[in-house]
């Protein structure tokens, strides 16, 4: 049985995808602030292969030594997103390249790492490219971006598997809103209207639970994937921002979309991605943008969360 640790597991992707190894029969810790009055986790005191550990990971010292006796680290913990980054850059900084440095560190050579990046690390795409692989140049143009570029260098250098996130959507137990799917379902939902700016800009889309799937697959495939980068998402959903809210509206009839560029995207994100490489190796998701739709809309109808910001 794998000994499993997940930095930032009670986050919107840690917290499904620790159900899932959980499900799977890997011993699962989690390391996180916990700092929500609920936690995203409760459901896993069930389980006699959890547990958990209220620890920051920027307290270097103690992060090192926690994570010697581990088989595979998730270092999920980070500072998610361009505008979030660009308020906290120290912080993101810290957290989205340090805190995995020092993990590095004390990295004994059997222990195997996992680490999601973002495929923001493309940069704005170029005319003459028509899709974006592994071998497409890194041109971050954000905080978030150049600091998730750097530690994914050193990840593969250590002999590491990466996956460069496409936009992750799809119901948590710890819920993010600001995302663009969900953000876009939930408007659809609940204000009946979306204003777009930049609605030609193109982007690749996955459901939280294909990355968790991914994930695994590193883990049972980690002899053939090891030290290798790979794009994660949807070969048929590469959409611009209007392709997706008409996906919406054909599930939301009354979804009015207004076009009107009253604000820039700092991400910058718009580009075509390429997720060959991955599907070579045997992955392949389970869930499409419209049944992720579907899912989001049933979730926002019952449970009617207050939309949160990008933390």
């Amino acid at each position: 049985m794998k000994n499993i640790l997940i930095t930032g597991g009670a986050g919107y992707i840690g917290s499904v995808l620790t159900e899932t190894l959980l499900n799977k029969g890997y011993k699962v810790t989690v390391v996180d602030l916990f700092d929500q009055l609920e936690s995203s986790l409760s459901y896993a005191a069930q389980y006699k292969n959890f547990s958990a550990k209220r620890l920051d990971v920027l307290d270097a010292k103690k992060l090192r030594e926690f994570c010697t006796p581990f088989d595979v680290i998730i270092p999920l913990a980070a500072l998610v997103g361009a505008p979030l980054c660009e308020r906290h850059e120290v912080l993101a900084e810290l957290i989205n390249y340090k805190s995995i440095a020092n993990i590095l560190e004390t990295k004994k050579s059997d222990q195997l790492i996992i680490y999601p990046n973002t495929n923001s690390g493309y940069g704005k795409m170029t005319d003459n490219e028509d899709f974006c692989t592994e071998e497409s140049p890194l041109n971050p143009i954000s905080v978030y971006g150049e600091t998730k570029v750097r530690a994914e260098k050193d990840i593969i250098n250590s002999g590491g598997i990466a996956f460069r996130l496409a936009t992750v959507f799809g119901s948590s137990y710890r819920m993010r809103t600001d995302l663009m799917v969900n953000e876009f379902v939930y408007k659809a939902v609940k204000e009946k209207c979306v204003v777009l700016f930049e609605s030609h800009f193109r982007r690749n889309f996955i459901h939280v639970r294909d990355v968790c799937k991914a994930f695994i697959h590193a883990i049972e495939n980690s002899s053939s994937m090891s030290g290798e980068v790979y794009n994660l998402g949807l070969s048929s959903a590469n959409y611009t921002k209007k392709q997706l809210c008409l996906k919406i509206k054909e599930q939301v009839k009354s979804f009015v979309i207004i076009e009107n560029d009253i604000s820039l995207d700092p991400d910058k994100r718009d580009y075509l991605v390429s997720n060959e490489k991955l599907e070579a190796t045997g992955w392949s998701p389970d869930h499409s943008i419209e049944s992720g739709i579907a899912e989001l809309i049933k979730y926002y109808e019952t449970f009617a969360p207050i939309k949160t910001a990008n933390v």
